[in-house]
């Protein structure tokens, strides 16, 4: 069965939003078993704390300026106007579907069930070695916080056998009490996400001041291309350092992944999406641009020490460590947030009997308001790809940059059927309303435009990031097959997709009717 083109609408029932929201739920064929008791912040904090931009631009920092050079700051605003199109078509269909396991639910009811679930297929598994990846960035800080926590040998390189297994040996301990607080309940993991996103802000806030109050040079430094622009085709460098912005600016639409225990969820997951992203873009521009500002030099110091190279140099030893401090806490809840969502999804898809073992999958504590099989299926899977980081950092390196384009492409499994269903006539003329009776958020006119935008830059930036490139994918030179790791995993995770995929199950869309307080 598929959806029919006509956008669902709220009850336009009284009562409280929470008795709003499940009648809302249910209308999709759903009953409430989650607990609803997310608002407004925790909503965006779900999504804030999935992009981390203090976990991501002070890992990732040196890997745009290096191919890039100060210029590379460009392809920040420029990932981001492209991000945003895809925010906007995100906030539209969260307003009228507000279910957990926002991906595989949009593309399902956009495309069909075959396109939906190999969305809902290619983003858990992205989720779940993005997760890995957020862990693993511990080693690259306890270590220098305190040399205590280089349990495993003495070389705290992720590239030395010490460095790399004690990395897996930290990564594991987080993902153990990450997976123990989202079997707990979702009110522990948003107290613990919020209090994480609020000292991220702060974090953030004091590292801009920092930057900027020890500026070496004036913001015209972003115009200069550095040493790339000494060579001729600086345009595919340029582009080659656009993988930085890439890499950190997804995982924005984590609020509706948690639209099923959000108060309002049409509401506040739309605004939320927006947010989300556009707060991490200002905040990680800020960032950027203060580093490059204030950095000793612009050489090959930067290019190797990053964002902690500057911050060394501008803050010194003690308020430096009180900042990598603030980074464990911007790892912990960005590790918290990906396993929630990944869990969500995952409970989603099981209980549309989508997955095996799904009746397993889609249990939901009734005292927790849980899905807890998911939650420690997905730790241990985290903790299994971790383990391959033994011996081998470039393969993981590899596996962290794949799983992005798989992200890319679930967006896409979004983006793409939405813009063939707003061509036949999605979302119709009614304007359909929230459990408050006001009009939800929609593109109106420019839905087509922006829709195609989102499209457009969705397959550009899926071709730069599989591109075989040798010093992104096999920085070593010892694997040359590594450089064409992105078309052999996506092909590779297509084809356990097929074989994985339920054949002759499908599970109802139903589509409530307009109600009377629908407006054009």
């Amino acid at each position: 069965m598929t959806a029919t083109a006509q956008p669902p609408s709220a009850p336009a029932t009284g009562g409280t939003s929470q008795i709003g929201d499940s009648d809302d739920l249910s209308a999709f064929g759903y009953t409430q078993q989650l607990h609803r008791s997310l608002g407004t912040f925790a909503s965006f904090a779900a999504g804030f704390s999935f992009v981390s931009i203090l976990t991501t631009i002070f890992q990732l920092f040196g890997l745009g300026f290096s191919f890039g050079g100060p210029a590379f700051f460009w392809t920040w605003p420029i990932v981001y106007i492209g991000q945003f199109g895809v925010a906007l078509c995100f906030a539209e269909i969260a307003a009228r579907y507000p279910i957990s396991g926002a991906i595989y639910q949009w593309s399902r009811r956009m495309g069909g069930e075959v396109i939906g679930w190999f969305g809902g297929w290619f983003m858990m598994l992205a989720q779940i070695v993005t997760a890995s990846a957020a862990a693993i960035a511990l080693q690259v800080v306890m270590p220098s916080i305190w040399d205590g926590f280089q349990i495993i040998g003495t070389d705290a390189a992720l590239t030395s056998t010490s460095g790399a297994a004690n990395a897996v040996l930290l990564g594991s301990i987080l993902l153990v009490i990450t997976t123990f607080i989202n079997c707990i309940g979702v009110n522990w993991m948003s107290r613990i996400n919020n209090i994480g996103v609020t000292c991220e802000i702060v974090g953030v806030i004091a590292v801009i001041l920092a930057l900027f109050t020890h500026a070496e040079r004036g913001p015209g430094v972003v115009f200069d291309t550095g040493i790339p622009g000494e060579q001729p085709g600086y345009i595919w460098a340029f582009i080659v350092s656009g993988l930085m912005a890439a890499y950190v600016m997804v995982g924005f639409g984590s609020a509706g992944e948690l639209a099923e225990e959000t108060k309002n969820p049409r509401r506040v997951a739309p605004r939320t999406i927006r947010l989300a992203l556009t707060v991490s873009a200002i905040g990680g521009g800020l960032m950027l641009l203060g580093a490059l500002m204030a950095a000793p030099t612009l050489g090959e110091e930067l290019a190797v020490g990053g964002l902690p190279y500057v911050l060394d140099s501008v803050l010194g030893s003690f308020w430096g460590k009180v900042l990598l401090c603030d980074v464990v806490i911007a790892i912990f809840i960005c590790t918290l947030a990906i396993q929630t969502a990944c869990s969500r999804l995952m409970f989603s898809m099981a209980r549309d009997d989508r997955l095996p073992a799904s009746k397993i999958l889609a249990h939901v504590n009734p005292k927790t308001g849980t899905p807890i099989a998911p939650s420690i299926l997905i730790g241990v899977l985290c903790i299994g790809v971790l383990v391959v980081n033994v011996g081998n950092s470039a393969i993981f390196a590899t596996l962290a940059s794949v799983c992005i384009i798989l992200i890319y492409l679930a967006y896409l499994s979004v983006t793409g059927p939405m813009l063939w269903r707003r061509i036949k006539g999605w979302p119709g003329e009614n304007v359909p309303v929230d459990s408050e009776g006001k009009k939800l958020f929609s593109l109106g006119r420019f839905g087509i435009p922006v829709n195609i935008f989102a499209v457009v830059y969705g397959l550009l930036m899926v071709v730069n990031l599989s591109w075989p490139r040798a010093e992104i994918f096999d920085p070593t030179g010892e694997m040359p097959i590594l450089k064409w790791a992105g078309p052999i995993c996506i092909v590779g995770a297509a084809i356990i997709g097929i074989a994985c995929f339920p054949h002759g199950k499908t599970h109802p869309m139903p589509v409530p009717a307009p109600s009377a307080a629908d407006s054009k």
